[in-house]
């Protein structure tokens, strides 16, 4: 909660200080209101990240003044104190969008708890909306572009131009690092929806109780820790589109739920009872050949059939190896905007050559390293992933040493590199790339702190 503002609405003097000292020791900016008139200012000129609203108040009482609040920011997460949690009063808070309520006098930890859960609320229904402004705004800038001029990719470019058009279920199937995403992101973008919201999923990246509350969403007390309700990501993409990566990770169980939703387009939160109707499109991604994993008994054929109404499938980078001169430019004109960088011959050839196992998302990255590293307009590649020989990497030394450039840096260089071989080869799965490289995941954080290395894209966040 630091350097959140959280407004504190109570005509008790003491009750606004015990909270207001509480939360600024967390880093938090309280904000103060006695009455249902100074909270309403405050909301307009402070515009909160959180309410916190007695439903007693002189005067306006808790109930019409959250209406108002309402009104003025519908998305701004109200919480309500009553003195009786089964009171009518504090149903009627729910009902006119009250994030939650909590009973006076209320436990320390329980306070804090649902505070923080209506912050990340706040925050996801935010990103939300930032994600659905992009989508509306955006144009064919260069992060977006789709590259490649191959007869593969034309008729690619083909088939998102007629399926952008229809609301059918499309499942994109190619390697880590091809560019699922990027074909998802032009499919919406270009869609009846493109307007609407636009979630996304990584369903290999959370456990299966994890990943069924982030899709499904749960009720209030569903299971340990469910402090409140909470939507998930399908009623989070209601009227819109949802992308669903690495599909063939998602857990049997699941699955039977997805094929129900998509059957009925309706859900049941964890621990709801009622139905939740929706209308969502459905981008699903796969990094291995679903239909392989029907035959191996790991993804249920019914869901297979459902999903696949629309087949993409990308090619690696190693088969379509005519467009690594197109996409090499297109990185330099991104990552190198204040150089005219030149490319020669024999470096061209030496990125044709290479096997690319972590096909366009290593390609990026090794032409975002080696501009970084440039010290002149001329493109030069080093050492390239595991096609790299022993006695090659005693040349690569040598030649940096004869730079002028010293051990430390050279190390950092090798250790930069390997790191970002492990986070291509891992779908940039962060706990894998640490087993990957045989180092405790904390560690690997560091380094990636220490090179500042980050994610091109936005992700959920891990959760292990």
């Amino acid at each position: 909660m630091k350097n959140k503002k959280i407004l504190i609405v109570d005509d008790e003097p003491a009750m606004r200080k015990n909270i207001v000292d509480l939360l600024s020791a967390r880093g938090a900016q309280p904000i103060q209101a006695e009455n249902a008139e100074d909270a309403l200012l405050q909301i307009k000129i402070e515009q909160p990240d959180l309410v916190l609203l007695d439903i007693n108040l002189p005067g306006r009482d808790g109930l019409s003044t959250l209406s108002e609040i309402k009104r003025i920011l519908p998305d701004l997460p109200v919480i309500i104190f009553t003195a009786f949690g089964t009171s009518q009063r504090a149903i009627k808070a729910m009902k006119a969008g009250a994030y939650d309520y909590i009973e006076k006098p209320f436990e320390l930890d329980e306070f804090l708890l649902i505070i923080q859960r209506a912050l990340d609320f706040s925050e996801l229904v935010g990103e939300v909306k930032e994600l659905r402004n992009i989508v509306a705004t955006k144009t064919s800038g260069e992060e977006e572009q789709l590259i490649g001029s191959s007869k593969q990719m034309r008729e690619i470019f083909k088939i998102i131009g007629r399926v952008s058009q229809t609301d059918a279920t499309v499942l994109i199937q190619g390697e880590s690092g091809t560019g699922k995403e990027l074909i998802a992101d032009a499919i919406q973008q270009h869609s009846l929806r493109s307007n609407k919201p636009y979630i996304k999923v990584n369903c290999g990246g959370l456990s299966e109780s994890l990943l069924e509350s982030e899709i499904f969403g749960h009720e209030k007390g569903a299971f340990t820790g469910a402090i409140s309700q909470r939507q998930g990501r399908f009623e989070l993409a209601n009227g819109g589109t949802i992308f669903l990566d690495e599909i063939n990770n998602m857990p049997q169980a699941l699955q039977v739920k997805l094929l129900r939703l998509l059957q009925h387009q309706a859900f049941y939160r964890v621990g709801g009872e009622d139905p939740i109707k929706v209308d969502v499109r459905i981008i699903a991604a796969s990094n291995k050949d679903v239909e392989s994993e029907v035959n191996a008994g790991k993804f249920r054929e019914d869901l297979y059939y459902r999903l696949n109404v629309v087949q993409i499938n990308l090619p690696p980078l190693r088969e379509r190896k005519e467009d690594i001169p197109l996409l090499v430019w297109h990185f330099l004109k991104k990552f190198g905007k204040r150089k005219d960088f030149v490319v020669p011959a024999e470096e061209m050839e030496k990125l044709m050559n290479y096997s690319w196992p972590g096909n366009v998302r290593e390609l990026e990255n090794v032409i975002q390293r080696t501009v970084v590293m440039a010290r002149e307009n001329v493109l030069t590649v080093g050492p390239l992933g595991s096609d790299l020989k022993g006695e090659e990497i005693l040349s690569y030394i040598a030649g940096e040493l004869k730079k002028g450039i010293g051990f430390k840096a050279i190390v950092a260089n090798v250790e930069k590199e390997l790191i970002l071989s492990a986070l291509n080869n891992t779908g940039w799965n962060r706990t894998k790339a640490a087993k990957f490289l045989k180092i405790h995941r904390r560690l690997l954080y560091s380094k990636m702190k220490e090179y500042k290395i980050q994610k091109r894209f936005f992700e959920p966040a891990e959760k292990n």
